[in-house]
C-alpha cells in the first residue's frame, strides 16, 4: 500500500513538473533589425518568424520554423523536383545495369522491338490496300445511282450502299491513324534505346 502511495506521489510530481515546464516555456527570436527577443509568448507581428524554445539558462530546447516566403517555398519545390529526378535516374540506372551485360544485348533487344513495329506496319499497310480496293469498288457501284450518276433515269442509291461506303472510309481513316502511331512509336522507341545505350556506356566507362 505504501509503495502504491509513493508511486502515485512520484507520478503527480512528474506531471506537475511537466505542466510547469510547458507553461513556463521561453521563446527566443530575432527581429528584422537583428535584435534578439525573449518572451513566454510570441507577439502577433513576429508570429511568422523562426524562433526557438529555450530554458531558463538560454539553452535551445526546440527550434520552430516560421512561415516561409514564396521564394523559399519555390526553392523547396525545385529542390524536391531535383531530388525526385535523381531518384528516378538512379532507379533507371540500376535497372539498366541489372538487365543488360553489354551494348550488344541492348542493340539485340532494340532490333527485336523494331521488327515487331515493322511487322505491325506491314500488316496495317496490307489491310489498308485491301480496304482501299474495296472502297473503290463500292464507289464504282455508287456511280451508277443517283445522285452520283449523270443518267437522269438512274435509280436512287440504296442506303445500305451509302452505309458501306461511309463505314469503309471510317475504317481506312482509323487504320491510317494507327499506321502513323506505329511509326511514331517506333521512332520514340529507337530514341529511347539510343539513350539507354549512351547511358550504359557512361555508367560502364565504355566511352
Amino acid at each position: 500500500m505504501r509503495i502504491q502511495i509513493l508511486a502515485i506521489g512520484f507520478l503527480t510530481i512528474s506531471v506537475t513538473a511537466f505542466a510547469q515546464q510547458r507553461e513556463g516555456r521561453i521563446y527566443s527570436w530575432v527581429d528584422e533589425d537583428g535584435v534578439v527577443h525573449y518572451d513566454d509568448s510570441i507577439p502577433a507581428e513576429y508570429s511568422e518568424l523562426d524562433r526557438e524554445v529555450v530554458n531558463e539558462h538560454g539553452v535551445t530546447l526546440e527550434e520552430l520554423e516560421g512561415r516561409k516566403t514564396e521564394e523559399e517555398l519555390a526553392a523547396e519545390r525545385a529542390a524536391e523536383e531535383i531530388r525526385l529526378a535523381q531518384e528516378r535516374q538512379l532507379r533507371a540506372d540500376q535497372a539498366l545495369l541489372s538487365t543488360y551485360l553489354s551494348v550488344e544485348e541492348i542493340e539485340m533487344h532494340r532490333d527485336r522491338r523494331i521488327e515487331l513495329f515493322q511487322a505491325q506496319t506491314r500488316v496495317t499497310e496490307l489491310y489498308l490496300r485491301n480496304l482501299e480496293r474495296e472502297l473503290a469498288k463500292l464507289e464504282r457501284q455508287a456511280s451508277r445511282y443517283q445522285p452520283y450518276s449523270s443518267d437522269p433515269d438512274a435509280e436512287m442509291i440504296d442506303q445500305s450502299l451509302i452505309d458501306a461506303i461511309n463505314e469503309t472510309r471510317e475504317t481506312i481513316a482509323r487504320h491510317h491513324s494507327n499506321l502513323m502511331r506505329f511509326q511514331s512509336d517506333e521512332e520514340t522507341m529507337i530514341a529511347r534505346f539510343d539513350g539507354d545505350i549512351q547511358r550504359f556506356r557512361n555508367l560502364t566507362g565504355l566511352e
